[in-house]
């Protein structure tokens, strides 16, 4: 048995990558006995015999790589051309190839296969050539035990276990080695032992393929932050880079607080590097080195988009990053959104956003640009490092498709403390002055108020003043394109008299994703619940009185709504949850046919008591209407593959159960969708540009019906009618594959779905 430190056994390895380079490959051979110097294309390169790796990290280990199409959006073009503007070209490099097999090897012999050997194959195809790396794996050495000699005073077992990357048993990879100690050195500086040391060395028996591990720990002093100096800053203070840091003179110097320290300087927006280096020398009292570069202090971003909802919008935002000093920051932001709707509503992949509403005056507003401004302040690293205060006002005009016009303007105060790195949790005051424009139907149908007189202190101005506590953490590893971690946001809201609010509530919701690696492919999972409660004494808030006694009224922006790009992608967005249809009483007086038979149209007094019948009537006259649900549960599984290069591909399921509380007993039963699907992403700089097919197995459904007549004094008064309809959106269709591709809904975004 003898002893080997993986470094020196590298170096032999490197001593056999020179006898590689001497001896000609096989496949080689010929070209060089024929005096053939060129390079020929390499068309493809293959792998044969490998099991116990990935191959796609193989592939990215070598030089020798197959020319492909530079971009999968111009594929077509690479079928009929080879132009260098669309392929990327690989030439065949004899010298490259040969330390290819060096490179080979050296990747199974990190990860415990010390006598993998490989051989090449270069197929002539013309003037060009395809190349097979021929890999025999051979056994593992494997691990037969680890040793860790170590202080019981300072190094637990559960510390060692949560380290461990490596197992008795398993092959000896290297790199996991590596990463064992990586983790046993961090763990001990976050105790702040940060000269600890761990040295490793490992017994390999070649003839058992066996090899004994001892990693020896010694944690040496604990360190303590002595002095703390700054160097790089010009316009921002000392003092406030002081007081961004987590490291504080006398305490412990711990790993964590370095992160952090880091992170709140960076997220700034004040310095465009931070840089904290370990302190040199095993002296246990440290002095601490913060080295940072100044960012402009001012930042102006526009942008413009659009999508399938809201049309065009842009944005302008001015950014002052120490504003009237102290790191304080000032945040202008300006956006207006559903331009060109006029234009655009209803044509080629643009939705239709105006709903079919009793009153032909009130479908223009939906077409109304909306708008967003405010003001912010957020004072970063208040009396501690841990802590933002913000507070600023606001206005906006905001219009939810098919649903509701919502006006607002106020001020909000937040007050965030990172109780552990990663986890902010927030305390938020929210004031605002409310004033939702809808028709009566959705009144009547939202909130139980069907009397025009009375619907009006609902279109009058209320506050709206909820005071929530929300916590959230992102431990995903890409904001934009997440492969592994998780995230999650909890938020508990309430709204009474005692934060002064007319709209009086109670709610919680919760959303959270988990990211999983499988294989070469990434598996998402996302669950989203949530309830809202209205208070009783909303009623007399809002101005209507004791006649309206034991109806349940809640801001629509409050209620929870499903279906859309980021939600059940089988369905618009907004449509799934609780609904109605509403229908023109012209079209309930006209004569129709059941079953064959003509039969007359409904009367004026049928409309007004509600005992008209609407079978028979085309579903294409009516119009669906979202409500929106008082609960919600909701989940996503998505599978994300790489297709190539950038594309990649997905399918999925969506489900959700939305609840209505409402007091109309044909709205009390919780509607319930699942919907597959797939779609393409590209991975541009801005993030995924994502295109999804959900697919609705389910179109029919019985909804509520509701007109309006009128009273023998002229008023307008709003009928639900007590048959029901049984809706179906392709009633009429001709074609059966028509009917199933209308059953496909196209949803078009940047970034994934969550």
């Amino acid at each position: 048995m003898r002893q080997w430190r993986w470094h020196a056994r590298l170096c032999w390895l490197v001593g056999i990558g020179v006898v590689v380079h001497v001896v000609p490959l096989r496949a080689l051979r010929a070209q060089e006995e024929r005096g053939d110097d060129e390079h020929p294309r390499i068309t493809a390169v293959s792998f044969d015999g490998v099991t116990a790796v990935n191959t796609a990290g193989l592939r990215a280990s070598i030089a020798t790589q197959g020319s492909h199409c530079r971009s999968p959006i111009v594929q077509p073009v690479c079928l009929f051309t080879d132009a260098s503007l669309f392929v990327e070209h690989h030439y065949l490099d004899r010298l490259e190839l040969a330390r290819d097999l060096l490179r080979i090897r050296v990747y199974y012999w990190l990860r415990g296969y010390r006598e993998a050997s490989v051989d090449t194959t270069v197929t002539p195809d013309g003037d060009e050539v395809a190349v097979t790396f021929h890999v025999t794996e051979g056994p593992p050495t494997r691990i037969s035990s680890i040793r860790v000699l170590h202080p019981d005073s300072v190094v637990t077992t559960r510390l060692i276990e949560s380290a461990m990357e490596l197992h008795a048993g398993e092959p000896l990879n290297l790199l996991l080695l590596d990463s064992t100690r990586v983790h046993l050195r961090d763990a001990l500086w976050q105790m702040g032992y940060a000269d600890a040391v761990i040295d490793d060395s490992t017994a390999v028996d070649d003839s058992l393929r066996s090899a004994a591990i001892r990693l020896t720990v010694a944690p040496g002093k604990r360190a303590i932050v002595d002095t703390i100096v700054v160097r790089g800053n010009e316009r921002v203070s000392d003092r406030v880079i002081r007081n961004s840091l987590a490291l504080r003179q006398g305490q412990p110097f711990r790993l964590s607080d370095v992160f952090e320290s880091q992170r709140n300087l960076y997220t700034s927006g004040l310095f465009t590097r931070v840089h904290i280096p370990a302190p040199q020398g095993m002296d246990s009292l440290k002095r601490i080195l913060v080295e940072v570069r100044e960012a402009p202090l001012h930042q102006v971003h526009t942008s413009a988009g659009f999508n399938t909802a809201d049309f065009v919008q842009v944005e302008g935002r001015y950014t002052d990053f120490n504003w009237l000093g102290g790191a304080r920051e000032l945040d202008l932001r300006a956006v207006v959104g559903n331009l060109l709707a006029p234009a655009l509503n209803g044509h080629g992949i643009f939705q239709d956003v105006t709903p079919g509403t009793l009153d032909s005056d009130a479908a223009a507003p939906f077409l109304d640009p909306n708008w967003e401004a405010s003001a912010n302040v957020t004072q970063r690293w208040f009396h501690s490092s841990r802590n933002t205060l913000s507070y600023g006002v606001f206005a906006h005009r905001r219009s939810a498709p098919a649903i509701f016009i919502d006006r607002g303007f106020g001020g909000d105060v937040t007050f965030t403390r990172e109780v552990r790195m990663g986890l902010p949790v927030s305390l938020d005051y929210h004031l605002e002055s409310s004033r939702v424009e809808a028709d009566g139907v959705y009144f009547c149908v939202s909130f139980g108020i069907c009397q025009q007189a009375t619907i009006g202190a609902l279109r009058a101005s209320n506050m709206l003043s909820p005071l929530t506590l929300t916590a959230s953490s992102d431990r995903s590893d890409d904001p934009l394109d997440p492969r592994s971690g998780y995230r999650f946001r909890i938020d508990a809201e309430h709204a009474s008299a005692f934060t002064l609010s007319d709209y009086r509530y109670n709610r919680v919701s919760g959303d959270g994703s988990r990211y999983t690696r499988v294989g070469g492919a990434v598996l998402a999972l996302h669950v989203r619940a949530g309830w809202v409660g209205a208070l009783a004494s909303t009623v007399d808030a809002v101005g209507l009185g004791s006649a309206s006694s034991g109806v349940s009224i809640i801001h629509p922006r409050k209620r929870f709504y499903a279906g859309g790009a980021n939600s059940v992608r089988g369905y618009g967005e907004n449509q799934l949850g609780p609904r109605v249809l509403t229908i023109d009483p012209a079209v309930l007086r006209r004569e129709r046919v059941v079953a064959g038979d003509t039969i007359a149209g409904c009367t004026d007094a049928s409309i007004a008591d509600g005992t008209c019948d609407p079978t028979g009537i085309p579903s294409g006259e009516f119009e669906p209407r979202p409500l929106g649900g008082t609960s919600i549960l909701e989940g996503s599984a998505e599978l994300r593959f790489a297709l190539s290069g950038p594309l990649w591909g997905a399918v999925f399921i969506d489900g959700a159960i939305v609840g209505e509380g409402s007091a109309f007993a044909n709205l009390t039963q919780a509607t319930t969708a699942i919907t597959p699907g797939f779609g393409i992403r590209y991975r541009s700089p801005v993030g995924p540009i994502r295109v999804d097919f959900g697919f609705r197995p389910r179109l029919t459904e019985r909804l509520p019906v509701i007109t309006q007549s009128t009273t023998a004094t002229g008023a307008t008064q709003l009928v639900t009618l007590r048959t029901e309809k049984l809706f179906d959106p392709l009633e009429g269709s001709q074609s059966g594959i028509r009917r199933v591709l209308n059953r496909f809904t196209l949803h078009l975004s940047i970034g994934q779905a969550f």
